[in-house]
C-alpha cells in the first residue's frame, strides 16, 4: 500500500524548532581576521542557493577552525534542505554533530533523513543507524542556556518523530513488531489528538494497525481499531485502500461486518480504544459444526456441503454422530472430476476443493468402467435428469488445512455407478388429437 507523504524535514524544522541558543550566541562573536570576515560575509549573503552552498563549503575548507564554523554549518544545512539535497544535508548535519554532539536540530535532521532511507531500503544497518540517532536525541539534556518554553517546543516537535523512527527501525530492520507497536503507541500518546488526524501522526496510526496484524504481535481487535481510526481521517484515495483491510480483519475476527460502523464512529473520537473495548469473536468452525448438529433434527436432511463441513471441522464426537447416519447410505455425488480410471473416480465437490483443483470425494466403482465410460477431468456430475454418479458412504478422513485448501474431509464411497442422463421422452400426440386430425381431412 502506498504511504502518506510526510511533512518535509525543512518545513517541520522551520515550523517547530527554534534556533539553538548556542548558534544564536555566535552572532556576537567577532571574526578578527579581515580576510576570514570578508569570506564569511560573502558566503552568507548570497541569494542564489547553489552559489551560497558552494561559498559556505569553500569557507569551511579555508577556515576549518573558524569561530563561526557551527553557524556556517547550520546555514549550510538549511541551504541544502532548500535545494532538496538530502545526502548533502545529512553530511552537513553530521559535521555539525562532530563539533556539537548535542545539537538537537542536527540530530533531528540526521534522524529524519536516515529514517527515510530505512523506509526506502529496509536495510538493517541503515535502520539501526536511524534508531541510534533517535535514541541519542531522546537522551539529550536541556542546555542551561535554553529556556523551559523553548525546550518544551523543541522536544514536543521532535520526540514523537524519534519514537516513530525507532518503531520503523524495529518494524523494517528487525521485524520485531511487538517492539515497534510499543514505540508507535508512545509516539501517538505524545501528540495532541488532533495531530493524529493528519501528517506523521496519521501515517503512524496506520502503521500501528498494520503492525498488529503481523506474526508474533497479532491482535486483530487492536488492528481493527487503528485501521478504523486511520480510515476516518485518510484522504479519499487512501481511504479506499484502507477499507478493504479494515473489513477483512474485522470479518476474520467477528465473522461478519455487523457493528463495524459503530467502531468507526468510536475510533473517530479517540486515538486509543477504551479499556473495555472488545469485539465479539466469530464462532470457530468446530463451534459452527456443533451448532449445526444440535439444531438439525434430522441429520440426513443436511445438504452435502454441510455434511462435508461437519466431517471436516467438527469435533470427533460431532463428526462421528453425523457419520453414523451417513455410513452405508447411497448418495449422489455432484462434483467435478479431477481424475479417473477404470476403478476410481476422484471429484472436487466443495467450492474450496474446486478452487484448488483437489479431490475431496473418492468413488470406488462397483464394476470397472470401460475406456469409453471413464470420465475426462473436468466432467461434471449433477443430479438426475443429468448424468449422475452415485455411491455408498464408506469412510472419511479429516484433512488439515494447507496453503491451497482449508481444512476439509476426504470422503470415500464404494459401489459407485453412473446413471446416464435421462432423455426426455419423444412427444406422441394423444388419441383425441389423432382423431381430431383424421376428422378434419
Amino acid at each position: 500500500m502506498k504511504k502518506f507523504l510526510y511533512v518535509s524535514a525543512m518545513a517541520l524544522m522551520a515550523a517547530t524548532l527554534v534556533l539553538s541558543p548556542a548558534l544564536r550566541a555566535q552572532d556576537s562573536i567577532t571574526i578578527k581576521d579581515p580576510a576570514e570576515f570578508n569570506a564569511y560575509q560573502m558566503a552568507t549573503t548570497q541569494n542564489d542557493p547553489h552559489v551560497k552552498a558552494e561559498a559556505l563549503e569553500s569557507f569551511l575548507t579555508a577556515y576549518p577552525q573558524s569561530v563561526v564554523k557551527n553557524a556556517v554549518l547550520d546555514m549550510l544545512i538549511g541551504t541544502y534542505q532548500g535545494l532538496g539535497e538530502q545526502d548533502k544535508t545529512l553530511s552537513a548535519a553530521s559535521r555539525l554533530l562532530q563539533d556539537d554532539p548535542n545539537n538537537m536540530k542536527a540530530i533531528f535532521i540526521s534522524t529524519f533523513i536516515k529514517k527515510s532511507q530505512c523506509e526506502k531500503t529496509s536495510d538493517a544497518q541503515t535502520c539501526e543507524d536511524a534508531a541510534a540517532l533517535a535514541q541519542k536525541g531522546l537522551a539529550v539534556q536541556k542546555p542551561a542556556s535554553t529556556s523551559d518554553a523553548d525546550w518544551k517546543n523543541q522536544t514536543g516537535a521532535v520526540y514523537p518523530i524519534f519514537h516513530s523512527t525507532i518503531a520503523v527501525a524495529y518494524e523494517l530492520g528487525k521485524k520485531d513488531y511487538k517492539a515497534a507497536i510499543a514505540e508507535f503507541r508512545t509516539e501517538l500518546m505524545m501528540y495532541p489528538p488532533e495531530a493524529t488526524t493528519k501528517g506523521p501522526g496519521l501515517v503512524d496510526t496506520l502503521r500501528l494497525a498494520e503492525a498488529y496484524t503481523k506474526p508474533g504481535a497479532k491482535d486483530l481487535v487492536q488492528a481493527v481499531w487503528f485501521y478504523a481510526r486511520a480510515w476516518n481521517f485518510a484522504p479519499p484515495a487512501y481511504k479506499a485502500q484502507i477499507e478493504p483491510k479494515l473489513e477483512y480483519y474485522y470479518k476474520t475476527y467477528h465473522g461478519n461486518l455487523k457493528g463495524l460502523d459503530d467502531i468507526k464512529t468510536q475510533a473517530a473520537a479517540s486515538v486509543f480504544p477504551p479499556g473495555a473495548f472488545e469485539i465479539a469473536k466469530a464462532p470457530t468452525p468446530a463451534e459452527l459444526a456443533h451448532q449445526a448438529i444440535e439444531t438439525t433434527p434430522d441429520l440426513t436432511k443436511l445438504n452435502l456441503s454441510d455434511k462435508e463441513f461437519i466431517l471436516a471441522s467438527g469435533s470427533k464426537d460431532d463428526a462421528d454422530k453425523l457419520w453414523a447416519v451417513m455410513k452405508d447410505q447411497v448418495t449422489p455425488v455432484p462434483g467435478t472430476v479431477i481424475s479417473a480410471d477404470a476403478n476410481t473416480i476422484k471429484l472436487a465437490v466443495s467450492q474450496d476443493a474446486k478452487d484448488a483443483n483437489i479431490a475431496d470425494f473418492i468413488v470406488n466403482m462397483k464394476k470397472p468402467l470401460t475406456d469409453k465410460e471413464i470420465p475426462a477431468p473436468g466432467t461434471m456430475y449433477a443430479l438426475q435428469p443429468a448424468a449422475e454418479l452415485d455411491g455408498t458412504y464408506d469412510s472419511y478422513t479429516q484433512v488439515p488445512a494447507t496453503a491451497t485448501l482449508s481444512q476439509t474431509a476426504q470422503i470415500v464411497l464404494r459401489d459407485g455407478f453412473i446413471q446416464p442422463e435421462k432423455k426426455a421422452p419423444a412427444h406422441k400426440p394423444s388419441a383425441a388429437h389423432r382423431k381430431s386430425r383424421s376428422a378434419s381431412k
